[in-house]
């Protein structure tokens, strides 16, 4: 069964309709990180970016020597242009929090305001 961090997804009746469910799952996973990240719960980030890893892990088995037909590659783009959107906001609001850990591992102090 597939499950995300919020609600399990039930298995599906085809391939063609599990491998959607994969995408899904991932997408789901990918909006939870977003909101993690605009939350600035960098542990939940980590957290759900691993949790990402096994759906994808799990997909790539599932898709093995699977092919989805017009209607469905058409889902799985749209499904991925979202996950690819959520990814790249991440990044975006990941960059200031990488560039102070960054700075605490070379030992350089941080740019602190008080």
């Amino acid at each position: 069964m597939l499950q995300t961090m919020n609600s399990p997804v039930t298995p599906p009746a085809t391939p063609h309709t599990a491998l959607l469910q994969y995408y899904e799952a991932i997408e789901s996973a990918s909006r939870d990180m977003l909101q993690a990240a605009r939350d600035g719960d960098w542990d939940r980030v980590v957290k759900l970016e691993g949790a990402c890893a096994v759906l994808i892990s799990q997909l790539k088995h599932a898709a093995s020597g699977a092919h989805l037909g017009g209607e469905e590659a058409q889902m799985k783009a749209r499904i991925m242009q979202r996950i690819l959107l959520n990814d790249a906001e991440i990044r975006y609001l990941a960059e200031p929090w990488l560039e102070d850990l960054d700075q605490m591992m070379s030992g350089q102090p941080r740019n602190v305001l008080h």
